[in-house]
């Protein structure tokens, strides 16, 4: 397998070209959205930079602070990056995770939005299809590095991995559940559903913040549901922390979107 476009001297790998392509892209379609609703994107290109770093940070912290299973295989436990914090820093070393992602984002847009005074709900719902697309177009890269993958499988779509990307007591199976290419669909499906709903019908009665609640709500399920089927799961204390955080994510955006639509009844 190709590992990735060689530019002279520079090898470009294929996952981090794709998330690189993923943010250009979710960040295309946020400026699309912005010039649909304020008739000017420029806010846009402005938190382009801070909404980027802060979730690259919160995504790098993650990693470091629950490792998955492949990683602690190799080594690089938390102990590991508290003890050699460089290695934190050098982002070619282990990988990221979306909960932080979401959680440095969210941070990056609530702090700008007090700095700037402008309306914190309304720019993130405006992000959120954009974060959507970015996310589905950066798990294509999961299957160049051979990520992300599930639980042996004999079905036809089943994905080959090579034994040195297998986790200890599964190096004689081959097949394995394409579990990006899972979350990659159901990205897609969910990226329609929220560019179709201030479109819809449905419009009129939905409220700032709404739009990126239902993002939250619907990627927290689908990754709930998706770690049931994957091996290289993230465990503090034995408990898998990314099925725990989204379950919890779920909760909560499934609330406030509940109490939103019963207030004015209750």
């Amino acid at each position: 397998m190709i590992d990735g476009v060689t530019l002279g001297p520079v090898l470009l790998r294929w996952n981090g070209l794709l998330i690189a392509l993923g943010i250009a892209f979710g960040a295309l379609a946020a400026a699309i959205e912005a010039h649909r609703r304020f008739q000017d994107a420029e806010l846009i290109y402005y938190l382009f930079v801070p909404v980027t770093v802060w979730a690259w940070i919160g995504s790098r912290l993650w990693h470091v602070l629950t490792p998955p299973l492949s990683s602690v295989q190799l080594g690089l436990t938390t102990s590991h990056y508290l003890s050699h914090p460089l290695d934190i820093l050098s982002f070619w070393i282990g990988g990221f995770g979306i909960p932080g992602a979401i959680l440095g984002g969210t941070f990056a847009l609530w702090r700008a939005s007090r700095k700037d005074e402008f309306s914190f709900w309304e720019m993130a719902d405006v992000l959120a299809p954009g974060v959507l697309l970015a996310q589905a177009i950066g798990r294509l890269g999961n299957y160049f590095n051979q990520e992300l993958y599930g639980l042996p499988s004999h079905l036809p779509w089943s994905i080959f991995i090579q034994p040195e990307n297998r986790l200890p007591g599964y190096e004689q199976i081959e097949f394995y559940h394409p579990l990006f290419a899972y979350e990659y669909l159901l990205n897609l499906v969910g990226v329609f559903l929220l560019v179709w709903l201030p479109r819809s019908k449905f419009a009129e009665n939905l409220k700032a913040g709404d739009i990126y609640l239902v993002y939250l709500a619907y990627y927290s399920l689908i990754r709930f549901l998706l770690e049931i089927l994957r091996l290289d799961v993230a465990l503090v204390n034995g408990v898998n922390a990314n099925q725990v955080f989204f379950a919890l994510l779920f909760i909560v955006a499934a609330s406030i979107l509940g109490h939103r639509r019963l207030a004015p009844v209750l």
